[in-house]
């Protein structure tokens, strides 16, 4: 039966290979050994252990530099390093550089035992949270096929069938009943946006916009995103004002989907504004970067909210009435502002308002082409 574990010992004291076999071979456990730091990478790179012990203090590369060396190869490997009472400093700084812990020498075979009962319990958490990153992903995979398979094909359909009918009865049905086909409409209108949103933050590579990223200018993004959030705004009263530096250096970067994070950002703070109350948008260049701000005067959100607020599904607890939405649209401006290389924050304080700022790096200059040489004449 093979042994559901393999440590490795790395020391140049024959004595402390011999006596580290003896403790923790057998059973479960397979014991390999090296009597200097190259032979021990060797030993890595030939048959990846569970858990590493290696000595400080060897001759040709020290322990800190095996250290370092198997950190390159495998940064979640567990590693617990042997030293010397006089070597103590070593060792903390050891730990400082990644190393799981420390076994000062001399030691006894209770205290390696349970020193490695305590690495291979480590090693098997790291490996279970693989794995469970690995499960979340094939879930996200599968759950975004079965909505755009499931859901959306059929939904399509009733959309486009709903639209036929109501043209072919136009002449038939009674206020009433078209008011009542005005609001399925509407209602399977929401649910179709609300399947796109769940596909792009769990199907959609946004990192492929880089393939489309080219110097866009900030005032663009600002007038196409006022632009499409101002019928609602005008709805409910409330005015929007721009104040934009001049002269603005464009950003690199995909205009429609930077437009899309300003929509959300004016459209949740239009959302959450009270009549009369403006909301604001400016631009202004800081350095390498352009910072852009959307702030309001409105509910704010609540302290404990604000480190989830850009999480997948995530709703702040003050919801003003008639305040729909799904948790997504700020989720989805987080990617799209990272993928760009930028950052996106929040300030907030309940009854007062927020103010949402994003920070995107200039587009650096176009490199200038060498002049051709002129033509000499004969």
């Amino acid at each position: 039966m093979q042994p559901d574990h393999t440590l490795l010992i790395i020391d140049d004291e024959e004595v402390v290979l011999d006596s580290c076999t003896q403790v923790l071979g057998g059973g479960d456990c397979r014991v390999l050994t090296a009597g200097n730091g190259a032979e021990g990478l060797q030993r890595i790179d030939e048959s990846p252990p569970d858990l590493v012990f290696v000595d400080l203090k060897m001759p040709g590369l020290s322990g800190l530099e095996v250290l370092e060396r198997i950190r390159a190869r495998d940064p979640l490997m567990v590693v617990i390093v042997i030293t010397g009472y006089a070597t103590v400093s070593s060792a903390v700084e050891a730990m400082k550089k990644g190393a799981f812990d420390f076994l000062p020498k001399p030691f006894t075979p209770e205290e390696l035992r349970l020193i490695a009962r305590r690495g291979l319990e480590h090693h098997r958490l790291v490996q279970q949270t693989i794995a469970l990153r690995r499960e979340k992903e094939m879930l996200r995979e599968n759950f975004a096929a079965i909505v755009s398979h499931e859901l959306k094909s059929p939904l399509g359909a009733i959309q486009q069938n709903l639209y036929v009918l109501t043209a072919d009865l136009e002449d038939k049905l009674s206020e009433e009943q078209k008011t009542l086909c005005g609001r399925l409409k509407i209602r399977i209108d929401d649910l179709v946006k609300l399947i796109h949103s769940w596909l792009r933050v769990f199907a959609v590579d946004i990192n492929k916009l880089k393939d489309t990223f080219q110097p866009v200018a900030v005032a663009a993004v600002v007038a196409k995103a006022i632009e499409s959030v101002e019928p609602h705004a005008t709805r409910k009263a409330i005015p929007i004002e721009s104040s934009l530096a001049a002269s603005l250096p464009p950003v690199l970067g995909d205009e429609g989907s930077l437009t899309e994070v300003l929509v959300n950002l004016l459209g949740n703070a239009v959302k959450y504004s009270f009549p009369d109350h403006p909301v604001r948008v400016r631009a202004e260049a800081q350095g390498t970067v352009v910072v852009l701000a959307v702030a309001d005067t409105g509910v704010g959100i609540a302290r404990e909210d604000l480190p989830h607020l850009f999480q997948d599904f995530a709703r702040g607890q003050t919801q003003p009435e008639g305040a729909g939405g799904c948790g997504l649209g700020l989720a989805i401006s987080r990617r799209i502002v990272e993928v760009h290389g930028g950052s996106i924050g929040v300030e907030s304080e309940p009854g007062k308002g927020s103010t949402f700022t994003i920070r995107l790096p200039v587009a650096a200059p176009p490199a200038p082409q060498p002049s051709p040489n002129p033509e000499r004449k004969a």
